[in-house]
């Protein structure tokens, strides 16, 4: 049995958990708590998830785990990608993740269950973003830029089942964001949109962060 280990929140460990869902394959998932730095340190050398356990042996780095399990099986990521997708998803990173964390930080997610995991996640990553406090306090203006970029991703979409009408790592790469996406309230989804990623949603067996946005 595979084990996948992974934080609820991270972008990256929701790309390793996609390509189970989409291969129907069975897997223990494991949630580590964000401060704790020696149980990846002691499997892959360094703090950072996903790690995926098979055989006694140890991988990082989610798209080295979604290419083990398309080798591994009959791949279900055989479609082309796009490069306007890809300019799609660096131009969005930006806004995105500074809205993101924040909330992320408030989230009832397992790897902050503890006082000291949300402390250690929220004194990490206020060194890129500035204070939280300060970015959930600027309202609902400061979402315009996801808004603007959300319809320009809508013309992008080919098919709600895979963008692209076949899937391809760009619907690993672009879900992953719609994931991150979808805890932050206030964001307009065109009809486009919501019909792929809860299409997305359903077809990985990941739920969105609709319920818990902020």
């Amino acid at each position: 049995m595979y084990k996948l280990y992974v934080y609820d929140h991270c972008p990256f460990c929701i790309k390793a958990r996609m390509i189970f869902g989409l291969h129907d394959l069975p897997f223990d998932l494991i949630m580590l708590p964000n401060d704790d730095e020696a149980t990846p340190k002691a499997m892959i050398g360094r703090k950072m998830l996903p790690i995926l356990e098979y055989n006694g042996h140890y991988m990082g780095e989610s798209m080295d785990i979604i290419a083990h399990i398309e080798q591994a099986g009959t791949p279900v990521l055989t479609g082309p990608t796009r490069p306007e997708l890809t300019d799609w998803i660096q131009r969005t990173s930006g806004p995105l993740y500074r809205q993101f964390l924040p909330r992320a930080a408030c989230a009832p997610f397992p790897e902050f269950s503890t006082t000291s995991g949300r402390a250690y996640f929220v004194r990490n990553k206020e060194k890129s973003t500035g204070l939280f406090s300060d970015i959930l306090n600027e309202g609902p203006q400061a979402l315009s830029g996801l808004n603007t970029l959300l319809s320009e991703l809508a013309p992008l979409i080919q098919d709600t089942s895979a963008v692209n009408g076949t899937l391809s790592t760009d619907d690993i790469h672009l879900f992953a964001h719609l994931h991150s996406l979808s805890l932050i309230r206030g964001l307009v989804y065109p009809d486009e949109v919501e019909a792929y990623r809860k299409a997305m949603s359903a077809k990985a067996g990941i739920p969105l962060l609709d319920d818990l946005a902020v």
